[in-house]
């Protein structure tokens, strides 16, 4: 007897001929993703790096769980599933660790660069751990404008003193993305025998004991800065990004090539950028833009393969 579940678990041969509406689902999803970090720097002003992932992911659980509920999708994993969803948490707990720490030593517009670079590190990880997802000339192509793109974000000019590296944020963030973009290959191999809501589920609920004892321990929230933007910043970050983002991005990864699902983060700069410059003010050098401009052709060249 079939469970609402089968329909979803079952693999959809993986294709390169992309369907228009799951080109479109990835171009709207990244251009929602290219807000997370101006998102996230709205709201460290209220909650500290750790305070801000614990609430994010608290709500991205939260969404998650009630959709399972909705659809009758079991939720508690089987016990053979346990090793690697625990082995998925820590990777996540760091990643995101990382991310928020960078982030708040960095630029919105900066840090959305940088971490849209992580479809660079998927398609690397992805050549050596998944089958029939190897690097081609065109994918080459595209991870060498991508880097160079990344390089000029995090070189810029000093005038005669030469290159001066951009600070420890920046690097952070870069880190963050290579991790990110391992973990992206990890869950998509999951995702061929385990649930995306599980898979996206526990990572988050594994995630929240860690975040939450680190923010009790080490940081303080900012009440003198309690208002309407924050918190709008954070219910973006739990609702639309840990809670929606999360599910149709496992969807784009388990019923499509990974690395070609991942590298259409190439919108997700684009918009990080123009909604830094528009709502935080951000300064927008030719060095970024240059810089921008590179990753998002990278980016499009593995697409295009």
């Amino acid at each position: 007897m079939q469970t609402r579940e089968d329909p979803l678990t079952l693999s959809i041969p993986r294709s390169i001929s992309i369907p228009a509406r799951a080109i479109l689902i990835a171009i709207g999803i990244h251009t929602l993703w290219g807000g997370l970090t101006v998102a996230i720097k709205v709201g460290l002003t209220l909650f500290p790096p750790m305070w801000s992932a614990l609430i994010r992911f608290t709500l991205g659980s939260l969404c998650i769980i009630s959709w399972a509920r909705w659809q009758g999708i079991p939720f508690w994993p089987a016990r053979e599933e346990w090793p690697v969803l625990r082995w998925l948490g820590v990777g996540f707990v760091v990643q995101v660790t990382v991310m928020n720490l960078g982030l708040n030593l960095t630029t919105s517009a900066l840090g959305a660069i940088l971490i849209s670079t992580n479809p660079i590190f998927a398609a690397l990880f992805a050549h050596f751990l998944l089958e029939k997802d190897r690097l081609t000339l065109p994918k080459c192509l595209g991870l060498g404008l991508a880097f160079l793109g990344t390089a000029l974000v995090l070189l810029r000019s000093a005038g005669l003193e030469g290159i001066e590296l951009a600070g420890l944020g920046n690097w952070m963030v870069l880190s963050s993305a290579a991790l990110l973009g391992f973990m992206l290959i990890f869950s998509a191999k999951l995702l061929q025998r385990i649930h995306p809501v599980r898979v996206m589920g526990w990572q988050t609920v594994l995630s929240l004991p860690v975040f939450a004892a680190a923010a009790l321990t080490w940081e303080t929230i900012h009440w003198e800065n309690l208002g309407w933007a924050p918190i709008a910043g954070l219910a973006y970050q739990g609702i639309v990004i840990a809670g929606l983002g999360f599910m149709v991005s496992a969807w784009l990864m388990k019923n499509y090539t990974p690395s070609i699902m991942a590298s259409f983060n190439f919108i997700a700069p684009i918009a990080g950028v123009i909604l830094s410059a528009w709502l935080l003010s951000d300064p927008i050098t030719v060095n970024v833009i240059l810089g921008m401009g590179l990753i998002g052709l990278g980016l499009f060249c593995i697409a295009r393969t």
